[in-house]
């Protein structure tokens, strides 16, 4: 994600299926139930013992990243791969609670009806006590192939090793992480209902010493400190 050049930004590597869309669209897909409550997605912090959750956080200004993540399709009620930055308010503000945007692979029968993996996108804006995933609410402009001014200073998100432009999040609909974040976090997160005896899955099911083409990864990490767009690598 980064909030001034797109094209020199995000490169999420989720391997999915390739499908061609007509003219005009993109493969964002909207989930048409209405008994489903969104949920934060990539809170570490939980009151529920069916949850877990792996990753590496980053604290500093930070304008955008760019990561690999590869795709596994675990048998779960809830298994994801994300990617978020959040900015929240400083001492001394004395309003909202931040804000957070965030986009990775999915695995969720109970919201996507199947146990496919599929590719989405979130955000929260805790000051208006709002939330969402792909499409059900107002939040992310989808957009075709067209580039957007950089001095906007919205959040761009591309995919795939072209760095196709999927959308973006309007800078002027948050308070904060208007001009950049102050957190991102790079993990995995896995809901089931057996996770306090038998140990979910996550990811591929396979432990990080088992190596490559064994282990789920997210790999090649890098970040955008400031407004020169520079990418620095990470791990």
């Amino acid at each position: 994600m980064d909030t001034k050049s797109p094209l020199a930004a995000t490169d999420l590597q989720a391997q999915l299926s390739t499908i061609v869309y007509p003219k005009g669209t993109i493969p964002i897909l909207h989930n048409n139930k209405v008994d489903i409550i969104v949920q934060r997605i990539g809170t570490l912090a939980s009151n529920y013992v069916e949850n877990l959750a792996a990753g590496i956080r980053y604290w500093d200004e930070i304008y955008g990243t760019w990561a690999s993540i590869n795709v596994y399709e675990p048998n779960q009620d809830l298994s994801a791969s994300w990617i978020q930055i959040e900015n929240r308010p400083k001492v001394g503000d004395g309003v909202g609670d931040g804000a957070v945007i965030g986009a990775g692979s999915f695995v969720s029968p109970s919201f996507s009806g199947d146990g496919s993996a599929r590719f989405r996108i979130g955000w929260i804006n805790e000051e208006l006590n709002k939330s969402c995933i792909d499409h059900d609410c107002p939040g992310f402009v989808q957009v075709n192939h067209n580039v957007g001014d950089p001095k906007t200073k919205n959040w761009w998100l591309a995919y795939g090793s072209n760095n196709t432009l999927i959308g973006y999040w309007p800078s002027s609909q948050f308070s904060f992480i208007k001009d950049n974040g102050d957190f991102a976090l790079w993990g995995g997160y896995v809901r089931g209902p057996t996770a306090s005896s038998n140990r979910p899955e996550m990811g591929s099911g396979h432990f990080p010493s088992e190596g490559f083409q064994k282990a789920a990864f997210i790999r090649n990490i890098q970040i955008i400190k400031d407004e020169s767009n520079m990418l620095v690598s990470m791990f």
